[in-house]
């Protein structure tokens, strides 16, 4: 199983620290894996990363689509129990070295590459943006207001808006207080042919 977990990461190009978190695994080890999974499968496309892994939540508030996906793979995170969403906000359900949350972590990625083509969000990003769902400091979810809508929420705004889709014309971008955004603050699932109830499935536990 610790192999298997292990492969299915190196499919998705993440670096050797977050395998050995989710597998338990040496860096030798999983060095040899990527080298046989490169020789034996010809996937010369897969890429192995090097440096710091993504730690700025503002990547998903870049622009509309941007947020739109990652409001979808929040909604997956809770769809495939990762998250919860209580009364209080989103809750951590996922256990990192848990073989069992890092298949249900690649289930969720796979998920939403399936979605989206192409995929704007890369696995480590789609990790990062769990985590950080989970700490609740920076970037939450919340249903729209308008529509009803799964959205992205930043915490640190100092005037939060309805999703992108629903914003009145001319209408000015939340002003963060810190570090997570920087323009339009979310777009959201529910307007998007055959992608409708992901959207608002996991919304009846947000406000």
């Amino acid at each position: 199983m610790h192999f298997l977990l292990a492969m299915r990461l190196i499919r998705h190009e993440a670096r050797t620290f977050i395998i050995r978190q989710w597998t338990g695994l040496s860096d030798d080890r999983i060095r040899k894996l990527y080298r046989c999974y490169v020789l034996e499968a010809d996937s010369y496309s897969v890429m192995r990363h090097r440096g710091k892994s993504p730690r700025q939540t503002a990547f998903f508030f870049r622009n509309p689509e941007l947020c739109f996906q990652a409001s979808q793979l929040a909604s997956l995170f809770i769809v495939y129990g990762l998250l919860y969403a209580g009364s209080l906000g989103l809750e951590s359900r996922y256990r990192l070295g848990s073989l069992d949350s890092g298949a249900l972590l690649c289930q969720a990625y796979e998920a939403y590459i399936e979605l989206h083509t192409p995929a704007r969000i890369s696995f480590e990003h789609a990790w990062f943006l769990l985590m950080a769902l989970a700490r609740r400091e920076e970037i939450g979810a919340a249903r729209c207001a308008a529509c009803g809508g799964v959205r992205l929420k930043d915490l640190l705004a100092k005037r939060q808006s309805s999703c992108a889709n629903c914003e009145p014309p001319g209408a000015p971008p939340p002003a963060a207080a810190g570090s997570a955004s920087s323009g339009a603050e979310v777009d959201h699932a529910c307007t998007q042919p055959g992608v409708r109830g992901l959207a608002r499935y996991p919304a009846n536990g947000l406000r």
